[in-house]
């Protein structure tokens, strides 16, 4: 038996509440959709109401610090530094597109480096937030929240759909709530991609474990557009694909197709930037001369993690607080890892996280950004959520607003006052 085809009998005790059964019509189906989901989300948006509520009073209260820091763009209110960093540069390719271009400029140190330019950020979140505040006449600032807050509850739809046939539907609760407060869950709702790309992502692993191909490879390609660890995805898709093909002769057209144009967005923005760029490599030349980001194979994330534990910050850009955040969110993941593959999962969840955590540790960056790069690693949320789920409800909940009232300081105020979101 494949593994689609085995995942896709598991699925079967599982069946989806929206898909009508004899005799319903389309009130009897959304009441019951209501009724299956409506506690998903109202979950998921009571503990990210909470958190974001702390991570506000803690910004209001950094008062003259916040309005002189230059990085916080001198805004007049606190949550003008929920579009700070990546989401000016959002900001700027809705409003004017891209202009691809690696021009050469000498340092302080007499080097040539790499002006930053806006081709290092993919093209669909700046899309979509234009195309909402087009549509709605909000501001693009607004459209971007909108967008990230909405694809935020998708994901955790998605979320609870995937553990839910681990551990049934109080896992897939769990599941949900500690995508709410976990580690970097300060970006979700933020002018930034990553709530975008996760909904997107979890949503392909949730239609390849159905055996819907066609689906998953639409999403991967448009994940594609959004993220380039979206190269996680597509090779999960396409190892789960593969597997497939060799375990049984069934919907050829239909496994080639996904398999075809799931690397088609992400491989189509690296190419046409090339071409702009007159360098077909352009992108990552951009990436490490402007941004110090590289694939260096963990020398970088190795330097942190032992000059974080000796309390030596003598690495590249240092923020003592936000790698600190990062070290323990990268052991908690080692340690999770185990215990995910312990649970036998789909191919597709097991390659999509491992090549994700190899994508993050194995690069040069801002070490600082590390909790919100691992945060679409979410299928480490099921081997959490299985046992949370034993725990009565009221306890839960209770465990669960506690975290998300500290996840205001650790997950939101940490990363954008003493670091880099």
């Amino acid at each position: 038996m494949s593994d689609t085809t085995s995942w896709t009998a598991r699925l079967a005790v599982h069946p989806d509440p929206s898909v009508p059964e004899r005799g319903d019509d389309l009130r009897t189906r959304l009441l019951r959709t209501a009724r299956h989901y409506g506690p998903v989300l109202a979950l998921y948006g009571v503990l990210k109401l909470i958190g974001f509520a702390v991570f506000m009073y803690l910004l209001d209260s950094a008062g003259d610090f916040r309005r002189k820091n230059p990085r916080f763009g001198g805004g007049a209110h606190a949550w003008d530094v929920l579009a700070s960093w990546d989401g000016w540069w959002y900001q700027q390719i809705a409003a004017h597109g891209y202009d691809p271009a690696l021009v050469r400029i000498p340092n302080a140190k007499g080097l040539i480096t790499l002006e930053g330019n806006s081709a290092a950020f993919f093209p669909l979140y700046p899309a979509t937030m234009r195309l909402v505040s087009e549509t709605t006449g909000l501001s693009l600032y607004g459209s971007g929240m909108l967008v990230s807050v909405l694809a935020s509850f998708i994901a955790a739809l998605g979320i609870y759909a995937v553990t839910a046939h681990f551990g049934g539907r109080r896992a897939g609760l769990a599941a949900a709530g500690l995508w709410a407060v976990w580690p970097g869950s300060g970006m979700e709702w933020s002018a930034y991609s990553e709530s975008l790309y996760v909904a997107l992502a979890v949503w392909a692993c949730h239609a390849v474990m159905r055996g819907h191909w066609l689906t998953a490879g639409v999403l991967t390609f448009t994940a594609g557009l959004n993220r380039p660890t979206a190269v996680a995805l597509i090779a999960a898709l396409t190892v789960a694909a593969l597997l497939t093909l060799h375990r049984r002769r069934e919907d050829l057209a239909r496994l080639w197709t996904a398999i075809l144009i799931a690397p088609l967005g992400l491989a189509g923005y690296l190419l046409w930037v090339g071409n702009r760029m007159g360098d077909l490599g352009g992108y990552f030349k951009l990436q490490e001369g402007a941004w110090a980001h590289t694939f260096d194979y963990g020398k970088h994330t190795l330097n942190v993690l032992t000059g974080v534990a000796v309390g030596h910050f003598d690495y590249l850009s240092a923020y003592p607080f936000a790698d600190t955040i990062g070290v323990l969110v990268v052991l908690l993941g080692l340690l999770l890892i185990p215990l995910l593959i312990r649970l036998r999962p789909p191919t597709v969840l097991t390659v999509y996280t491992l090549l994700t955590f190899t994508l993050v540790l194995g690069s040069q960056q801002i070490f600082a950004n590390v909790s919100r790069y691992l945060l679409p690693a979410f299928p480490l949320f099921i081997p959490l959520a299985i046992p949370l789920s034993r725990l009565r409800p009221p306890m839960l909940c209770t465990l669960l607003a506690i975290t998300a009232a500290a996840s205001g300081s650790y997950a939101g105020y940490v990363l954008f006052e003493h670091g880099i979101p």
